[in-house]
Parts: C-alpha cells; structure tokens; sequence
C-alpha cells in the first residue's frame, strides 16, 4: 500500500505517487516519458510522443459534449531534483521518499517534485475517469521546462484543435495567473590563471540559506549564496593573499542558491587574520539577512595541507571583483502592476573547474527590452575580466489577453463554488505558455494550481487539501457546458 493511498482524491494522488517513484529530474525524463506513453496505450487513447520526449495525450468528448470547445490541459513532466547534504538518494536513478504530515506532502532528504507532478497527475485522472463529463480533452507534458522550456520550444502542436489551454504549472490555490514574463538563460565564462603553491588549504562553506524559486521568490530578497561567496573572497583578497581551488554552488539557474562550498588555500602565517576575516564578514551577512534570512552561517574546515592547483592570487581577486560587480536579484519593479517584479536575475550556479570560472543566471523580465539591456550588462561585466557570455533559452513573455472567454468561465465557475472572486494577476516567474501561444492560433490561457511552497528546494511540500479542491474545481469546469 501506497504512502498516499488513503488520501483524497484517490486518483490524483495514486498518479502522483507513481510519478514520485520514477526519477524525473530535468534532462533525465525517458522513464517518466515513456510511462505516459504506457498509460494512454493502455486506455487506447491517441498518443504523441516525440523525439525531445514531449507528450500529448487525446481523449475524446463524452456523449453529449461533441460540441463543446475542446480543452488543452498542460504541465511538464521534468522537476528540479534536489536533496539535502547527506541524503544517500541516487535522483537520477531512484525515486523520491514521499511522507505525510498533517496537511502537508514531502519527500524525504529531497524536493518533492509537486512542480509539476501535480499537473501530470490532475492530467491522468481525468483521461482515467469515466464519471466525468467533458469536452475533448488534449493534454500536453512537457520536458525539461526548468531547464529552459525546451520541450515547449522544440514541440509540435499542429494536430491540436483547441485553443482554450488550463497550465496547471501555478503554486497558490484561488490565483489565476493570466501573464508572465520572458527570460533567458546566461552563462558566464571567466578563465583564470593556475599555478601549484603548497599553504594551508581550507574548506569554506557559505550556508545555511533558504533559497527558493527566482522566480516567484526573488522579491524577498533573500540570500544568495553564490553572490555571498563572491562577496567573502573580495573581502578576504583585500587583507590576504588567498588563492582559490575549488569553487561549487547552486544546482539550478531559476533556483536561488542556498550553499556555496570553496577550497580556499592561504599562507600558514595568515590563519588568524583569516578566522577573523570569515568570523568579521558572517556577523555582518548575518546582521543584513537576519529578518530575510535568519539562518545564514560561514564555516570553515582546515584541509590536510598540500601542494595544490590554485588560481593565481591576481586572478582570484579578479574572479571576486567579478562576482562582487555582477548584478543580482530585483533590478525593476512594475510600474503597471504594483508589487509585481518587472525585471530581475539570479546567479544560480557558480562553479570553477580547470582554470575556468562558470556563473549561470537566469534573467527574467515582462519588458523585452529590459531583458536585453541586463543581458548586456551581464555581458559588459563579464568582458571587462575577459570572460565570455553565451545565450540560451531565450523565451518570450506571456501578454496579458483583455478578452478572455476561458478566463470568464472559469471565474464564473469559481465563484459558484467558493462565493467569491479568484485574484487575476501576473507572475514574474516564467511558464510555458507564451512559447505555446506561438503554437496555437489565438490562444486562451489561464494558468493555476494547488497550494505548495518552497518549491525547488528539499522543503518543498504540497497540501492535500488544497489538491483536492483545486481537482473538485476542474471537474466542476469541465462538466460545465459553454452551449445548451
């Protein structure tokens, strides 16, 4: 018996639950591609599945719905894999821990994957359910959306025919999100001068971060591990000569980092004004991020000293001056929609291998231009080390449609149920839905989902209750007829 077999809606939650057990994290989708292959086979449904491992699934209108508009119902199959220091899970090749508590959904030692497990499962209840009246439903999973929607842009939609999409990609219950902004991915490359020198080597680990998604979480302004790091070796390089050895930090670009470790190799007479420096520099991080960030921390571990590969002291101070000066978090606020991020980035992965330095931003902003004009500062700043920049994943916004049939239905049907209006906004972080509208002639798009927090991260869970409703609102919206 399942972890989640007791919970209702029982589908639902046996669907996601199955999901749970075949490891989906981004780039490693065949299996969970492949078992919805296997489910709509199974039910003799018409079925795409295509080489970027994109899915669409058909289910045809139950009598006396032939002529209601068809409905796309869309989500990704892939999930930000993450887990904690020490979990001995294998995410790529096991499945998660799933456990309950409360009103609550988590995994055990990773994130949970409810973003966007959830929407795989609503997905195949409905295509399972013989109970339920509907339209022709055509269901669309993507792959690999938190890595840069490629399966969005890679996939082919031509034998659709609705135009009416519900993206089940949204994280608070009773928001409709109707918008969102564009975004692209940014890597850094700054190459830097080694050398051997033998001196003390220590571990130094900035932590103890909450982090979350760059998206929906970026106007907290919480820590950033990774711009903390680059912080603490600027500040370090001006009172030491320290060279740096090893550099890694963040697992995703749309995540924001919640640790950053580093080998940092110093001279043995500078250990005292070394432990001073990290004691110095975690009092003030900890005295800015207190209320934002309250558990934020530097340690350090002494490493058996060695002759080491070591950036030069010269280009380790200009790897510092460069994640120093490189921008990061909020740049803009909306001045259409109050309290709604206009333009922001994130340094989500910060690594240094053989003599080259990466930082990875997601850049997210609702004004084209604006996200262009940070991606060229983000270029200026890296040029003026010497470093490179290249572009992927460059997706567009998602505009606001003033005339929205879908978006009066589904308000009329919500507040039949709940006796009162869902809130109609705008996300700064980025969904699928504007690259399928350049798929789908003349489409009409609302995006919602059930309540989950800190999603990306390995506190990430998702609420029973709040499934349920949202999945009582869907069959409510589907049932209901636009004619007759």
């Amino acid at each position: 018996m399942g972890v989640l077999s007791e919970l209702e809606p029982k589908q639902v939650f046996r669907y996601f639950e199955e999901i749970a057990e075949i490891p989906h994290g981004s780039g490693n989708v065949d299996r969970i591609s492949d078992y919805l292959v296997s489910f709509a086979k199974e039910r003799k449904l018409f079925c795409v599945q295509d080489e970027l491992k994109n899915v669409i699934i058909v289910k045809e209108a139950t009598p006396g719905y032939e002529t209601e508009p068809p409905v796309i119902l869309q989500g990704h199959m892939d999930m930000v894999a993450v887990k904690k220091p020490g979990c001995d899970i294998d995410m790529r090749t096991e499945g998660l821990r799933l456990a309950v508590d409360g009103d609550r959904i988590y995994a055990e030692g990773t994130s949970l994957g409810g973003d966007d497990g959830i929407a795989v499962a609503y997905s195949l209840a409905l295509l399972d359910a013989d109970t339920i009246g509907h339209p022709r439903l055509e269901v669309i999973i993507t792959v690999d959306e938190e890595v840069g929607m490629d399966g969005a842009r890679g996939i082919n939609l031509s034998m659709l025919k609705g135009n009416r999409m519900v993206n089940l990609d949204s994280e608070e219950e009773g928001i409709f999100l109707t918008s969102c902004a564009g975004g692209a991915r940014v890597k850094c490359h700054v190459p830097l001068e080694t050398e051997q020198f033998g001196g003390l080597a220590y571990e130094v680990t900035v932590g103890g971060l909450l982090g979350g998604h760059s998206g929906g979480e970026i106007h907290k302004e919480r820590g950033n591990a990774n711009c903390l790091f680059g912080r603490l070796l600027q500040r370090l390089g001006e009172r030491l000569p320290v060279r740096l050895a090893e550099l890694a930090g963040g697992l995703a670009d749309n995540a924001i980092p919640r640790e950053t470790v580093g080998i940092l190799v110093i001279e043995e007479k500078d250990s005292e004004s070394f432990a001073a420096l990290l004691d110095t520099v975690e009092k003030e991080i900890q005295a800015e991020l207190s209320v934002r960030d309250p558990g934020v921390c530097i340690r350090a571990r002494k490493v058996e000293r060695a002759v080491l590969d070591c950036v030069t002291v010269r280009d380790t101070a200009r790897a510092a001056d460069f994640l120093w000066g490189v921008p990061n978090g909020v740049q803009a606020m909306s001045a259409d929609m109050p309290g709604l991020v206009e333009t922001s980035l994130n340094l989500g992965i910060l690594k240094y291998e053989e003599g080259m330095l990466l930082a990875e931003f997601s850049v997210r902003s609702s004004v084209e231009s604006a996200k262009h004009a940070l991606i060229g500062k983000l270029q200026g700043v890296t040029e003026l080390v010497g470093g490179t920049v290249e572009v992927t994943g460059d997706y567009p916004g998602w505009q606001f449609r003033r005339e929205s049939p879908l978006r009066d239905k589904m308000t009329a049907v919500y507040e039949e149920m709940y006796g009162t209006k869902p809130r109609v906004e705008a996300i700064h972080a980025g969904l699928e839905c504007g690259i399928l509208g350049s798929k789908i002639p003349d489409l009409d798009c609302v995006s919602i989902g059930p309540d989950m927090k800190d999603i990306h991260t390995t506190e990430e869970t998702l609420s029973i209750s709040s499934t349920r409703r949202v999945w009582e609102y869907l069959v409510k919206l589907l049932e209901r007829k636009d004619r007759g």
